[in-house]
This record gives structure tokens, C-alpha cells and sequence, in this order.
């Protein structure tokens, strides 16, 4: 199933809404929850005229749940396929000030292993699909090209850096930031009871810190590899910040007055992502990432740009 988060806008919802207050339209959002399927498909599936299929995926479309593209179809021809853009929807019960018209989203994903510098104390190591990158608790194997495939990092405090892209012009005005991973505590093999304070810092400034309730394992995610171990570290907690105008917060909870503008966003050449764990933090719990091949979300480091 999809597992990308759709983080709507106040404005969004009325969209949403009329698209969800249809069982034919929730139907489909189902069908495609499975896989891809065209518009013939999707008819015979739902025994609907062609029309009323045509229709009401265009409304689904308009509501930004789904989209379509037209391929080769055989023997000649194309096809519309539809598929789902989102598994989750994140929808605000109160408009923001930077929730306004003209606003365009910029999303970056950056693989977890791409980052640029590392400063991580053992127990530390990394996986990717396939294997374990260099060897457990050696703080050099954070060294090697193959990092870069990284879908899995751990290290009890510390940090990594990364650089996003600025990916809009000079002038443009910056709304909101917003970044999510999938994180959690770490832990030798998992425990659901193992705090840790894992801090977000952007461009040098300390957003906040958010505290993960434990290590999860015992079951497996839903991506990870079957070759990890179960009673390993499994999957984490889909975390977000979000920096506005007002200030800054952590799943929709206020954490600072940090704005915005304190980033100074076009000052630098690209936007400085740090991800850590302090050393004299009062929960020092460690921290694992997670990319798009282990855990249960299908997805990096995310990073979202609000500009208009």
C-alpha cells in the first residue's frame, strides 16, 4: 500500500471532502490502495458506465488522491492508468495564516544514507536492503560509498547532516517548512519502553526536540527485509515538523517560537538538515532512521517547501 502522507492545506479539505462523500469514490481509493489500474479496469470492477468512472475519477483528481497517466496500450493506442498518490492524508482542523492561495509545495526526499557528515558514537551501523555496510559499532563503516544505500542507520548520540536543494527561485517567499522521517529509539535488539530525545536542527537553529517512546521490534515492519533479525529494530514512528510563521511544531503540537524567517532560508546555498541526539540529553535513548526500504512508511527524509 501506498505510504505517503498527504499534508493538506485548510483550503484543501472542501476538495477532500466532496471526493470522499461518495462510496463509488471510496471504492476506487480502495482498488488503488492494491495497485494500478486502468479505466476499463476499474468500470468492470465497479459496474459503472465508462461516463460516471470518467467522472468521478476526475474528481479524485482535483481532490490531489489520485493521478493518472496516459501509456502505450496494446496493440496500439494508450490507456489512462490510474493510481493512488497517498496511503494517509494529514488535514488541518483550523486554517494557518500560510495556508493561502498561490501556495506551491516543493517536496525533496533524500535518501538516509546521502548524508554529509556524521559524528555517531557506538553502538552504530548501518543496513541496506540487502546487507549490513561495513561492520557493526565501527564508526568508520559511516565512511563508505555504500552508504549511500543505506535504508536503515543507528548510533546511540550524535548527529548526521544533509543538504537539501533550494528548488525554487530567489525571490520566492517561504510559507513553511515541513520535514518527516521515520524515526525511533535505539536500543540493543528492541525495547517498546526505551525513551530517547531526538532533536531537528535546520540551518544551524534548533527546532525542537521530539521524544520517541521506545525501540520497536518483535514484529515485523512492513518493508523491512525478512533477512533482519525480528527481534531486531523493526519499524519507528512517522515524525513531522513543521516551522510557519508562527512558530514551530511537532505533530501539530507548538514546540517553539522559532519562525520561518529565524531560518534565513536564502541566505544559504542549500538548506542544512541536522538529525541527532544530544549527548547530555536527559533521554539519551539513541535513534533509529529509516528508509524507504525498512520500516513501515515508503519513504526517506522528506522535506517540503511551501513557497509562493
Amino acid at each position: 500500500m501506498n505510504q505517503n502522507i498527504y499534508f493538506a492545506t485548510f483550503e484543501d479539505i472542501s476538495l477532500i471532502a466532496r471526493a470522499l462523500d461518495s462510496p463509488v469514490r471510496c471504492e476506487i481509493l480502495r482498488l488503488l490502495s492494491d495497485s494500478s489500474l486502468n479505466i476499463s479496469q476499474l468500470q468492470t470492477l465497479l459496474q459503472i458506465p465508462q461516463s460516471t468512472c470518467t467522472t468521478n475519477i476526475q474528481i479524485l483528481e482535483r481532490a490531489n488522491l489520485i493521478e493518472t497517466k496516459l501509456v502505450p496500450a496494446s496493440p496500439r493506442g494508450v490507456q489512462k492508468i490510474c493510481s493512488l498518490k497517498y496511503g494517509k492524508a494529514l488535514l488541518p482542523l483550523f486554517p494557518s495564516h500560510t495556508d493561502v492561495k498561490g501556495v506551491n509545495a516543493i517536496e525533496t526526499d533524500m535518501p538516509i544514507g546521502l548524508f554529509t557528515d556524521a559524528m555517531v558514537n557506538p553502538p552504530c551501523g548501518l543496513n541496506s536492503a540487502k546487507s549490513v555496510i561495513g561492520f557493526y559499532d565501527n564508526v568508520s563503516s559511516f565512511l563508505s560509498p555504500e552508504r549511500a544505500s543505506a535504508g536503515l542507520i543507528w548510533f546511540s548520540y550524535g548527529f548526521l547532516d544533509y543538504r537539501f536543494p533550494k528548488n525554487f527561485s530567489p525571490d520566492a517567499k517561504i510559507t513553511k517548512l515541513i520535514f518527516s522521517a521515520e524515526l525511533c529509539s535505539e536500543y540493543p535488539g528492541h525495547n517498546d519502553q526505551w525513551p530517547s530525545d531526538i532533536t531537528l536542527w535546520i540551518n544551524g537553529i534548533e527546532i525542537g526536540t521530539w521524544t520517541s517512546p521506545g525501540d520497536l521490534g518483535g514484529r515485523k515492519g512492513k518493508l523491512t527485509p525478512s533477512w533482519w533479525d525480528l527481534n531486531s529494530t523493526q519499524y519507528g514512528y512517522l515524525t513531522t515538523w513543521i516551522i510557519d510563521a508562527a512558530g514551530s511544531w511537532i505533530d501539530h503540537k507548538k514546540i517553539s517560537s522559532t519562525t520561518i524567517e529565524d531560518l534565513s532560508i536564502h541566505t544559504f546555498e542549500y538548506m542544512a538538515v541536522r538529525i541527532g541526539v544530544k549527548e547530555n540529553a536527559i533521554h539519551r535513548g539513541g535513534v533509529n532512521i529509516f528508509g524507504k526500504n525498512f520500516g513501515n512508511y515508503e519513504q526517506e527524509l522528506k522535506l517540503i517547501v511551501h513557497v509562493q
